[in-house]
């Protein structure tokens, strides 16, 4: 078969488990607690002893509404629970309590950056079920099985098939997380299992004038983010060459299947045939009202979230003119995109407050392991640093060490500069002199700036940061770039 006129589309739709951030689990009183010793959080209801009643977790409804709203979906009034049934050793009940036909959220969507545009991807419900427990298979001899998670709230989110690679898939995910992050229905911990992914796979192939499409795969239980983008761009990969191999290899001839992921291998590998909804034997929970939510507590919960991450991000860079690189490092944690607006709110000027919150805000909170917001320097402290900044009181350099004293003591940081002897210099003498210095000390770099008009400009930033070192950050830097622009090019004095 001559493949140069094949044409390949992949085709994803995903569906996203996130754990709510509650301290109880959905239907009864046991801690949701990662890492506690097995089968110690179980009671008669999660384990589905004969004659208990589930009784609904305020908080995860609430958190699930939460999702909905920030997801652009329709909340619907009246929603109810539906009884999953399948058996596992982990879901002792022999089966799961989730919403089938009428869902808590639908008809949503989600916008995310990809590069420099943005995507839209639609969500087609959003619902609350119980999690399964866990099967530990460390024992060669038998299956271990934990149900400390059994019964722990999940919000399950599923999109259209909007999603056409595996970098877009990437990039939805991790917007995904730091959305649930943010609003604060979820930790979003990966590592806990936190947020689970199970991307829904196939490709639409265009030969000879015709369209053919694969059969489709589930991947299951991904709990990184690359695992997603490995688990697709192999499936990509592995779906065309089937067709190749089998142009019967196509959606409603063969059979969809959940797969699983091998990362050591980066492959995935067949494990089951996909389920239908027929074989899940849905029917409403006889143990469970119907839940009613009203527009009153809609508004609440609507009044109660906060500005969403991608409506931040365009504020910052429209209105404030921060860099996008800048407004995300800003905005990927919401106590420092809060701190951050506080700041500005104080009086500093936004350009020079962003440079310093990347620069070196981040990098003291991440030498510390803590939030920008839980180094304890007040938004009127920060401001101020950002403002001798920009009035050339203290360079950027001097303005590193300030910090690190902030963080200390609690004086002004003006008073700091004072006591530090790092306010800066406008002497032109001195200045010059300590240029003299540094064309001594670099001869070498001067004259390739003289000679090689291509390089000047770099080396004059350099030559510019050896007196900025030599003066120990004290030198004004504007200038001292112009004294040297003026000694390279031979107009001193002009």
């Amino acid at each position: 078969m001559d493949q140069s006129s094949l044409k390949a589309k992949t085709i994803v739709g995903l569906e996203i488990h996130v754990q709510l951030a509650t301290r109880t689990k959905l239907f009864c009183g046991c801690a949701v607690e990662f890492g506690a010793p097995p089968n110690t959080h179980v009671c008669p209801v999660c384990l589905g002893h004969p004659g208990v009643l589930p009784v609904l977790n305020r908080r995860a409804l609430e958190y699930a509404i939460r999702a909905g709203l920030a997801l652009g979906c329709s909340v619907a009034d009246f929603t109810k629970w539906d009884r999953k049934g399948y058996y596992y050793p982990d879901l002792p009940k022999n089966y799961q309590i989730s919403q089938y036909d009428l869902p808590l959220a639908t008809e949503g969507r989600f916008e995310f950056p990809v590069g420099p545009e943005l995507k839209k991807v639609r969500i087609r419900r959003a619902h609350l079920e119980e999690d399964a427990g866990k099967n530990l298979h460390d024992l060669p001899e038998c299956t271990l099985v934990d149900l400390n998670r059994t019964g722990t709230p999940l919000l399950e989110i599923v999109t259209e098939p909007d999603i056409h690679s595996a970098h877009e898939a990437y990039a939805f995910c991790t917007e995904l997380q730091q959305l649930m992050v943010y609003i604060g229905v979820s930790e979003g911990v990966m590592q806990k299992g936190q947020m689970r992914f199970e991307p829904n796979i196939n490709v639409a192939i265009e030969f000879d004038g015709k369209e053919y499409r694969t059969p489709i795969a589930e991947v299951k239980n991904l709990n990184s983010f690359r695992a997603v983008r490995g688990a697709i761009a192999y499936e990509e990969e592995r779906q065309i060459q089937a067709w190749l191999a089998d142009n019967d290899y196509q959606l409603g001839r063969r059979p969809n299947e959940n797969r699983g992921w091998l990362d050591e291998k980066n492959i995935t590998e067949f494990q089951r045939i996909k389920e239908e909804a027929q074989d899940y034997r849905y029917f409403p929970d006889p143990d469970l009202v119907p839940v009613l939510i009203n527009e009153a507590m809609l508004e609440d919960i609507r009044k109660s979230l906060p500005e969403l991450p991608i409506t931040r991000r365009r504020r910052l860079t429209e209105q404030l003119g921060l860099s996008p690189k800048d407004a995300a490092t800003i905005v990927s944690d919401r106590a420092t995109a809060d701190l951050f607006d506080e700041v500005i709110a104080a009086g500093a000027p936004p350009d020079f407050a962003a440079r310093q919150f990347v620069n070196i805000w981040l990098k003291l909170a991440n030498e510390r392991r803590v939030a920008v917001a839980e180094l304890g320097v007040t938004p009127a402290r920060l401001a101020g640093l950002a403002s001798i900044v920009r009035a050339g009181s203290v360079s950027s350099t001097a303005a590193d060490r300030i910090a690190g004293a902030m963080l200390k003591r609690p004086e002004s940081p003006e008073q700091l500069a004072k006591e530090m002897n790092l306010l800066q210099i406008q002497d032109r003498e001195l200045t010059a002199a300590w240029v003299d210095q540094v064309f001594v000390a670099q001869q070498a770099a001067v004259e390739e700036a003289r000679t090689n008009p291509r390089k000047s400009k770099a080396i004059a930033g350099f030559l510019r940061g050896q007196v900025m070192r030599l003066s120990e950050g004290k030198a004004d830097p504007r200038l001292v770039g112009r004294l040297i622009d003026e000694r390279l090019t031979g107009q001193e004095g002009t």
